[in-house]
């Protein structure tokens, strides 16, 4: 652990004004408002004073200057805090600050969201801020080649968290000089003392255990601080920084300093009153703080050239998550701005072939998939398209950072493969069964789950394109190609792959399911019943009038085949488009795996769930003629 030496006052008066200002003015916004955080945002005004008056470059005025720092509030509770900066800053008025914070469909919200342009990831969800910066300091380091510098305000009880040693961990190995974590240790949290309390000495040894430089200061002692900010600015080695701040929640106003019975309470009017004499009374400092250089960066090019896509012939056994990596890779030689990221299973999603050819544009995150969204996430924030991949399964511990990253609005591409029963011998720990229920329920998310390679590597190049979280669903095992390579797949729509005038049953499937109902199909033809089947490629959005039309030709007899718990999926999906439209008159039978698998091989375990192609037959047979 360094110490840093106070270091000469002369030009810390007006940080020693602003920060005076930032804690009146994280009381009145919280007061006017009836909530908020001051305490927690009085304890760290000093650190933010001293960062944005002396060592953030940031042009105000441009917030999307490419060589601008960042500036990220992982304690995005701290909120009355950061908007009070941006009055300091003269980018938002004291009315908008006395009058929009906190109130209905006001951008001054409870937490952080991008919905201002100074904002760069929503933040409020603890643990995520650092893992954010990851990503946007591996765009700078990496990828754009800029000096900007990301900083995040964290506090002391989201270090509990571990995705905070997560990117911890991956800073140092990718040697993120240019990242550094100030951490408010104020030592109480919402009910009382942290874990680890003002043991600097304790914080110190594990993030120098997980490979960064810690700096330990007085988090009021605005020379210290100012000293620690230029120490990370110039680091000796390549690691991050980590400054270790000991501060006092609720700093300036003597009734309520290092109480834990502040928490996320406003003042009353008569205490905020008396607070902000203690504090010398309101001010109205504007202040900015240096600009960034302009450089000229590093412009994006192709390392080589992929004019090709990749084509599979109909009947040629492929798995979709072999037809992934080959479009990534082709995807990788038209766009520099395509990225991939895996969780160490990149042998099996095939995104090793994208690493092998762009091993620039690739980074390797792990066993971490929390830590792998959320540099996703840092990534897309610098205006990349990142694709992340890892078993489907293991997406399931990454949700906060992925519904997060929703709220954040930025754009990524997901992709979990091996997934449900169809994996075999794996047993349930490996089988994603959860996974559509998890991405359908995000925001404004893409659901994709195609049947073969051609509309598997269809898909992938169209999320390259597709606005907010999408997400790939894509098979183990190797299935035969059913389209032609110059098929289409617009998303929100379904493909339709058996048809007739004289059809008694709909099957609907996605991914295996789609090979289960063709083969079921046949069974049923056997038997003189012809069976329309859909390949609801798009779960979400879903195509919503091809499964009117067909349910309206079938007399309302509909068989939903999902390799997926039964909850949240394709089921739920297609008798939900239904609804809405107002069709009521059905027979559904909707098949889905309901018990908890074991091992044993994908053709065994699919027939264990109960979505195979006999048991689609058996429940095409059930709804015409009430038996099998």
């Amino acid at each position: 652990m360094t110490a840093i030496a106070p270091t000469s006052g002369s030009g810390l008066r007006a940080v020693a004004e602003l920060a005076a200002q930032l804690r009146i003015d994280s009381i009145r916004a919280s007061t006017s408002a009836g909530s908020g955080h001051p305490t927690s945002s009085m304890s760290a005004a000093d650190l933010v004073a001293a960062l944005i008056t002396r060592h953030l470059h940031y042009d105000w005025d441009q917030p999307r200057l490419p060589d601008n720092d960042h500036l990220v509030f992982s304690k995005g509770h701290a909120s009355p805090l950061l908007y009070a900066m941006f009055k300091a800053v003269g980018v938002i008025d004291d009315n908008e600050l006395m009058t929009g914070y906190r109130r209905l469909g006001q951008r001054l919200q409870g937490h952080p969201t991008p919905v201002l342009p100074w904002v760069d990831v929503a933040t409020g969800s603890l643990g995520q801020g650092l893992p954010a910066g990851v990503g946007m300091a591996l765009a700078g380091k990496y990828l754009d080649r800029r000096p900007y510098r990301v900083w995040v305000l964290c506090g002391d009880s989201e270090t509990a968290e571990g995705s905070i040693w997560e990117a911890l961990d991956k800073a140092a190995h990718y040697h993120l000089s240019n990242l550094v974590a100030i951490v408010d240790v104020n030592r109480l949290g919402q009910r009382g003392e942290t874990e680890l309390g003002w043991n600097l000495d304790a914080y110190a040894r594990r993030a120098e255990a997980f490979g960064a430089r810690a700096i330990a200061v007085d988090g009021h002692d605005l020379e210290a601080i100012d000293g620690a900010l230029s120490a990370a600015e110039s680091p000796p080695d390549g690691r991050p920084t980590v400054i270790l701040a000991r501060t006092v929640k609720g700093k300036g106003f003597s009734e309520v300093e290092n109480s834990p019975d502040w928490h996320g309470k406003p003042l009353p009017p008569d205490m905020a009153a008396r607070a902000i004499a203690e504090l010398g009374g309101e001010r109205r400092v504007i202040i900015r703080g240096p600009r960034p250089a302009r450089t000229a960066g590093r412009a994006p090019v192709l390392s080589r050239s992929h004019a090709w896509w990749p084509r599979y012939a109909v009947g040629e056994s492929v798995a979709t998550r072999k037809a992934y990596g080959d479009a990534l890779l082709a995807l990788g030689g038209r766009d520099p701005r395509v990225v991939a990221l895996d969780g160490e299973v990149s042998n099996s999603t095939y995104a090793d072939e994208f690493a092998r050819a762009f091993p620039e544009r690739y980074f390797e995150m792990f066993i971490a998939e929390q830590q792998m969204v959320a540099a996703a996430t840092g990534l897309a924030v610098r205006g990349y398209r990142p694709f992340a991949s890892t078993f489907a399964a293991f997406l399931t511990r990454a949700h906060d950072f992925i519904r997060m990253g929703a709220i954040s609005g930025v754009d990524l591409c997901l992709v979990g493969s091996h997934a449900g029963v169809e994996i075999g011998a794996d047993g349930p720990s490996q089988m994603a069964l959860e996974d559509i229920a998890m991405l359908r329920a995000v925001h404004g998310s893409t659901v994709l789950y195609p049947s073969d390679a051609t509309s598997a590597a269809a898909l992938t190049n169209t999320m390259a394109t597709t606005s907010g979280i999408s997400y790939l669903r894509v098979t183990r095992g190797a299935y035969p190609v059913l389209y032609p390579h110059d098929e289409t797949f617009p998303i929100g729509r379904a493909k339709t792959l058996r048809a007739g005038d004289d059809d008694q049953v709909t099957l609907v499937g996605a991914g295996v399911t789609v090979h289960e109902c063709l083969r079921a199909a046949d069974m049923l033809a056997e038997r003189h019943i012809a069976a329309r089947v859909i390949d609801c490629y798009s779960v979400k959005p879903i195509d919503r009038a091809t499964l009117a039309a067909a349910t309206a030709t079938t007399g309302g007899r509909i068989v939903v085949v999902e390799d997926h718990r039964p909850e949240g999926g394709l089921g739920s999906a297609v008798t939900e488009s239904l609804l809405a439209d107002g069709i009521t008159d059905l027979q559904v039978a909707h098949l889905a795996v309901r018990g908890m698998p074991g091992s044993g091989s994908g053709a065994e375990l699919l027939a264990w769930a109960a979505v195979d192609a006999p048991h689609i037959a058996s429940a095409a047979r059930r709804l015409i003629t009430g038996r099998e």
